[in-house]
């Protein structure tokens, strides 16, 4: 297993490297210049002087090779610059937000994981049966609604209406159910089909007919068998889905306006904060990695052959 997840950790290091890259480059390139992007959220007439003067202070009159590798090494500190309109950290910025956003990334995870898991189960042993057809209902609109229409009709009918949550704010737990439930949504219709789908195949194959034969219990051939290997595609796009959840927070926050990382980002797009958008990229790339590797950690655990594999291609290296 060490060894397995070494390799994988390993991997992570070009990921990160061409995602700061590509992050960094794509802002070089806007028509935008930095140092008159911070004159404008400093409220300063950008003149020549004082263009030239700020450019030297953020080191943009340096090479483009020379500030990518000044900034890595900035990165490896956990320094994310200085916000252009706030003149806080971003680092300072982003730990007041973060855990709101986590908050809401691993509790809509963790609602579409417990929520998709029985109904994926129930609809392919009830296979072409009303509860199947009723989950592959909720599957299709899931896959249809808008993250943001869904989020509407939840404030309208169960806080509005019902007055059962409340409409804003991020104070207590209650507070994360709505937003957590909204970006849920469309990941439980596409894990609870991919573990019916998988599930019926998994059903057809020979150590299910022969548990069968021997007279164990249908659940435990589910529960022991079955469902160890059909939930391994759930596993794999809950990892990938990860990265997706976190920022997708950014429209679910603005709309139930919690004081978390999206109306920081939003903000710093609309004052060009370059800071603030370098360090919020890398934190999305970083939590797509490390969904991946929690991902194949599991998937691992479930098959044991991943692991050999890994080993085996290293002993032959």
């Amino acid at each position: 297993m060490l060894v397995y997840v070494g390799h994988r950790l390993l991997m992570m290091v070009p990921v990160l490297l061409g995602a700061t890259f590509v992050c960094f480059l794509l802002l070089r390139l806007t028509s935008v210049d930095p140092a008159r992007a911070y004159l404008s959220a400093s409220n300063v007439i950008p003149t020549e002087e004082t263009v030239n003067a700020i450019r030297v202070q953020l080191g943009l009159d340096q090479p483009f090779w020379k500030q990518y590798v000044r900034w890595l090494w900035q990165l490896c500190q956990l320094d994310f610059g200085t916000s252009f309109f706030t003149k806080i950290p971003v680092a300072r910025e982003m730990a007041a937000r973060l855990p709101v956003t986590a908050s809401i990334t691993l509790l809509s995870l963790a609602m579409a994981v417990c929520i998709s898991i029985p109904l994926g189960i129930i609809s392919a042993l009830r296979k072409n049966l009303i509860i199947d057809h009723i989950c592959r209902l909720l599957a299709f609109l899931g896959a249809s609604l808008p993250q943001f229409w869904l989020a509407y009709l939840l404030i309208y009918f169960l806080a509005v209406k019902m007055d059962w949550f409340p409409l804003r704010g991020g104070d207590t737990w209650i507070h994360y159910v709505l937003p957590s439930f909204t970006l849920a949504f469309a990941l439980i219709s596409t894990y609870s089909r991919l573990l019916r789908t998988s599930m019926l195949e998994s059903m057809d194959h020979p150590f299910v007919l022969y548990a069968k034969a021997r007279g164990i219990h249908t659940y435990i051939i589910i529960g022991r068998h079955v469902l160890r290997h059909a939930i391994r595609p759930v596993v794999i796009a809950a990892g990938m889905n990860l990265g997706k959840l976190f920022a997708g927070t950014v429209i679910v926050e603005q709309i139930f306006a919690m004081p978390g990382m999206g109306g920081f980002f939003l903000e710093s797009v609309y004052h060009r904060d370059y800071p603030v958008i370098q360090g919020f990229v890398f934190m999305m790339a970083f939590v797509f990695v490390v969904g991946n590797l929690i991902s194949d950690v599991i998937q691992a655990y479930l098959d044991p052959r991943l692991m050999r594999e890994t080993a085996r291609r290293q002993s032959v290296k």
